[in-house]
């Protein structure tokens, strides 16, 4: 086992190992700390308290926190944030003078000035020897170009409200992107429009139907289709009407004399079914645009963006 404790270098990016200090405390979620990457210095914030892991857990040699952050390293970082800008706009401008096909994301300064980085998207390989060129003549520092992998890993850096009215979940606690799929959407009876299941950012299908996916699998099991027969606790016979999956209530059309039909709604104990799901019917128009979500999903996986 090996003592370490956690840091994060983004909101909501990716969690590195580091050698806790034997000379002063680190607190949980609240210190800032300079460590030591392949990157070179950088400012990180603690996010989970010391403790052991297993050895596998741990690339070796594994760095320690050089120190607590100092008031003078905060400006530092406020400094590095506001040439971050600068940096932004010279580097659009040089994309545009050498007429590249790219999109320019974020520019990034490392803490301690030794390199800054741009990340961009583009649909292929880009030629950006000339680019940098230029960029390092105006810097005189080294510099990074780095291409990430797609709308949801811009999304990530930029950050926005989802259709939810909440910050977007994939900049806010994500640290990686969940497989999503169509089947979660039935599975929580969910409407299949395409605009209504996708973000509004990235346009990709929202990561938070992965939520609540086991919840509805394993409720759903224990309940029948819409269109299933079922017979009731008072004899009567009927089909599924709809359902309320969580209160596990069953609204049913029962079959009453004279050949009267009536909607009734029933407990789930309250009735005998057989309990399985049906596939449901979804329209041709539908069917094109759910499968055109589901080959951009494919495409683009479950992609990272490394921090460090």
């Amino acid at each position: 086992m090996t003592k370490v404790i956690g840091v994060r270098f983004r909101t909501a990016g990716k969690i590195y190992f580091f050698s806790p200090p034997g000379e002063f405390e680190i607190k949980q979620g609240g210190d800032h700390v300079i460590v030591e990457t392949a990157r070179g210095i950088e400012y990180g914030r603690v996010v989970s308290a010391p403790k052991e892991v297993d050895d596998d857990s741990v690339v070796q040699p594994l760095k320690s926190v050089i120190r607590i952050a100092t008031e003078q390293d905060e400006k530092t970082v406020e400094k590095n944030r506001q040439k971050e800008k600068e940096a932004f706009k010279i580097c659009q401008e040089k994309i545009r003078k050498h007429g590249l096909d790219m999109k320019l994301i974020e520019a990034e300064y490392t803490f301690d000035n030794n390199k800054v980085l741009f990340y961009f998207t583009a649909d292929g390989r880009i030629d950006f020897r000339e680019l940098v060129k230029d960029l390092a003549a105006v810097f005189r520092t080294r510099i990074e170009l780095r291409q990430i992998g797609g709308v949801r890993d811009e999304t990530k850096i930029r950050g926005g409200i989802g259709i939810c009215g909440r910050p977007l979940c994939c900049s806010t606690y994500l640290t990686e992107f969940a497989a999503v799929s169509i089947k979660m959407a039935k599975e929580q009876n969910l409407s299949l429009n395409p605009t209504k299941i996708s973000g509004g950012v990235c346009g990709r299908l929202m990561c938070c139907l992965t939520n609540e996916e086991e919840t509805y699998e394993v409720l759903n099991s224990q309940l029948p289709s819409v269109g299933d027969n079922v017979t009731t606790s008072d004899g009567l016979t009927g089909t599924v009407h709809s359902l309320s999956v969580l209160r596990r209530l069953v609204k049913v059309i029962v079959n009453l004399e004279n050949d009267e039909k009536e909607i009734r709604e029933y407990k789930a104990d309250d009735l005998k079914f057989r309990p399985r799901r049906k596939k449901q019917k979804v329209s041709k128009e539908e069917q094109k645009k759910l499968a055109a979500l589901e080959r951009m999903e494919k495409k683009e996986g479950a992609s990272k963006l490394d921090d460090k």
